[in-house]
């Protein structure tokens, strides 16, 4: 909610009693209400039933972000949730993208959120053998693409942005960050957490969304990796990556915001559509930070440890989650 209101009042745009139905709402999360679970089981084991809270059911469900959002904007308009783990975002911004282009809306409040540091998370996933175990430099334990990488850093947060139909934002004078041009999703269809062995599912998302945009592989200036930091994630990006766009790869940047702001989950994408969107008004690549060995099968131009100042026209942001939930973003400079 605080997310959604700050890109609100960075927009300018007002919600009004004539406009609110063509305002619509899409935001994803992967786990929603753990805390809130983990709370009210203590409860239900030490108290009894009774003393269950009648808000557990709609805290915890992870669609209710989307409905808190629409509640507290007077959004009207279609409002719907993602949820498809560390996808979700993506696929909460892609689909706010094709509502838009279907006419179902002329605004839409897309993002995700998400707040799984908690005991019960911490452990599934460590549980999972997810997490990096580098206690000793937790600073450094999230080092993507890294030969000395041994798992993800959990983060928690929001990022919402709006999207908007061209002339609906160009009649009332919107500030504008960029567009979304593009939109690929696909299925892995071959594990609840591991990723496909040869990156189909990562390589078919990209290429959708290149093709959805209408570009030539050789214009895409720079992707926004999953990149995770894992050992099987990185690979297999990176092998995607060099079968997409072939000779080009060699010559792209390719850098994972995570190795700053940890892995975000469901709202990871949301956060680094962001970032890909300043990295384009601003000309400003952000780096892989803790990229100190480089590992032989991660090969690509990771941006390591330094941001790097360029001129910047179109990005891919990639996110990829449990299950073989694959989206990819293209994003672009907006040209007058």
């Amino acid at each position: 909610v605080v997310a959604a209101r700050q890109a609100l009042s960075d927009s300018q745009l007002e919600i009004t009693e004539e406009n609110a139905h063509r305002v619509g709402v899409v935001i994803g999360s992967g786990i929603g209400g753990l805390q809130t679970l983990e709370e009210q089981t203590r409860r239900l084991l030490e108290q009894g039933p009774r003393r269950v809270s009648p808000f557990f059911i709609p805290m915890i469900i992870p669609d209710i972000a989307s409905g808190y959002v629409s509640i507290f904007t007077g959004a009207r308009g279609p409002n719907l949730a993602a949820v498809t783990a560390c996808a979700s975002a993506a696929h909460a911004i892609g689909e706010a993208f094709r509502l838009i282009q279907h006419g179902d809306a002329e605004v839409m409040i897309a993002g995700g959120a998400e707040a799984a540091i908690t005991p019960l998370g911490v452990a599934g996933f460590n549980a999972a053998g997810a997490l990096s175990t580098n206690n000793d430099h937790p600073e450094q334990a999230s080092r993507p693409f890294d030969a000395k990488r041994d798992g993800f850093v959990m983060g928690e947060g929001a990022g919402v942005i709006i999207l908007e139909e061209l002339n609906h934002a160009l009649a009332r004078g919107a500030k504008i960050y960029g567009e979304i041009k593009g939109y690929g999703l696909s299925g892995d269809a071959y594990h609840i957490t591991a990723p496909h062995p040869e990156g189909k599912g990562a390589q078919q998302a990209m290429a959708m969304a290149v093709q959805d945009a209408g570009w030539d592989l050789e214009t895409v200036d720079y992707i926004n990796a999953h990149g995770t930091s894992t050992l099987q994630n990185d690979l297999l990006e990176t092998k995607a990556i060099k079968q997409l766009f072939g000779e080009k790869a060699k010559r792209l940047a390719v850098s994972s915001t995570k190795s700053m702001t940890g892995h975000l989950l469901g709202a990871a994408a949301g956060v680094e559509a962001i970032i890909c969107l300043l990295a384009i008004r601003d000309g400003i690549i952000p780096p892989t930070i803790n990229y100190e060995y480089p590992d032989p099968d991660c090969d690509l131009d990771y941006v390591p440890n330094q941001a790097r100042r360029q001129p910047i026209q179109r990005v891919l942001s990639n996110s990829f989650g449990f299950g073989g939930h694959n989206a990819t973003l293209a994003l672009a400079k907006y040209e007058e």
